[in-house]
């Protein structure tokens, strides 16, 4: 048996392919992080197609996954994976130097275990299954880290369709398990799960109308309003953060779960299906990513209105300000458990005392209009200052004049 390791990229990750021991070697040396590809899985469609040698390779075999990641797409460039013919994928061979043998094409019999279109096209099936499966992964740690109980979330909402999202979580949770006890999705299992994608779906939509309706909140012109409407962003968009990452999380289970089921009864459909599937993927983390970049654009002008009127709102501004950055962090978050790049940018609380030396800079650098106008500042705030100073000082002896009396 040739100890030749073959790649294939789909663009969210590589798979390597050969003997298990030089597939061992490849990564050892590499220093990648990898998961089982499961590539034994295209076996059974295979035999039953009449592609017995191809089968018979790919028991030989050993698969292993890569996420593409900024440090393993570096790894993997120095060994020039080239585009093929195939729709979205890379192949190449590496011989057992690291040296590229030759592009796979679908005309060459016999040499490579993936010339067979049904062996390439099963591999890229279950990579989209094992990305998915890592997306997965990533968004549990999220919910995780975060401390979010979904399940509490959804409970405590009115809507039938938050009350369904429930037992839809439970349907595909046990599916996903009995298909790794079974190792493939039979009719039955798929008959109990199919219906799911149209609750979740709804459940999404209602989670991303929540977060619309805390960004519409945040265009209050007065800081007193837009510092309560900043609490209720604070309070409330974590949860349906969470309630999101596990939509997410379960429309990943299903594709995964339907994946199996094309391979096992029209595994020609199957790479067709991998790629629609992808492609809806992909829609719906761009509507994700819009709704919660408009969150973000919200948070930022806030903190941004709240900064330029600290000077006369000094405790009101930095609450503003903190609460924005708070709200920020947890959207950073949230779009890395998605695997999407965030934007936000954290803003400082203007200090009061910075925001006075700023107006008085810029007043004397206007000249003497200017130092008018800065000297109107300061007499206005040492008046707000005195106010102030004599409501407390009569708060004071009112609190002292009661205790006399109590005394």
């Amino acid at each position: 048996m040739s100890d030749d390791i073959e790649l294939i990229s789909d663009g969210e990750g590589v798979a390597i392919v050969g003997p298990p021991e030089a597939v061992d070697r490849f990564l050892a040396a590499e220093g990648l992080e990898s998961r089982d590809l499961g590539l034994g899985r295209v076996q059974p469609s295979l035999i039953a197609s009449g592609a017995l040698d191809a089968g018979a390779k790919i028991a030989e075999h050993s698969g292993r996954w890569v996420k593409l990641t900024k440090e393993s797409a570096e790894a993997m460039k120095k060994y020039n994976v080239m585009k093929g013919a195939g729709k979205g994928l890379s192949r190449g061979v590496l011989t057992e130097n690291g040296k590229i043998k030759g592009l796979i094409q679908f005309s060459r019999g016999g040499v490579s275990t993936l010339t067979n279109p049904a062996v390439l096209s099963g591999a890229a099936g279950i990579m989209a299954q094992v990305a998915m499966q890592q997306q997965m992964d990533e968004i549990s740690e999220y919910l995780e880290e975060i401390d979010a109980k979904v399940d509490d979330v959804l409970r405590a909402q009115k809507d039938a369709v938050l009350a369904d999202m429930v037992g839809v979580d439970l349907v595909i949770d046990d599916a996903m398990t009995v298909r790794g006890e079974v190792g493939r999705v039979s009719e039955i299992t798929w008959s109990k799960v199919h219906t799911t994608s149209t609750t979740i779906a709804r459940t999404q939509v209602y989670a991303l109308r929540q977060l619309d309706s805390l960004a519409e909140g945040l265009e209050k012109k007065k800081l007193t309003d837009l510092q309560d409407a900043m609490r209720e962003v604070e309070s409330k968009a974590q949860e349906w953060f969470a309630v999101l990452a596990r939509c997410f999380q379960l429309q990943d289970a299903l594709s995964v779960l339907e994946l199996d089921r094309v391979l096992d009864a029209s595994p020609d459909d199957l790479d067709r299906h991998r790629l629609g599937l992808v492609a809806a993927r992909t829609k719906r983390l761009d509507v994700i990513t819009q709704r919660t970049e408009v969150l973000v654009e919200r948070l930022e002008a806030a903190a941004g209105l709240a900064t330029s009127k600290v000077l006369l709102h000094p405790l009101v501004s930095g609450v503003i300000v903190r609460s924005s950055n708070q709200v920020g962090s947890e959207i950073t978050r949230f779009q890395d458990g998605l695997g999407i790049e965030n934007s936000h940018e954290g803003h400082e609380a203007k200090r009061w005392a910075t925001a006075v030396v700023e107006v008085r800079d810029k007043a004397f650098d206007r000249g003497g209009d200017g130092v008018d106008a800065a000297k109107r500042v300061g007499d206005e705030t040492l008046d707000r200052a005195k106010s102030l100073s004599v409501q407390v000082t009569g708060k004071l002896a009112d609190r002292a004049r009661r205790w006399q009396k109590s005394d």
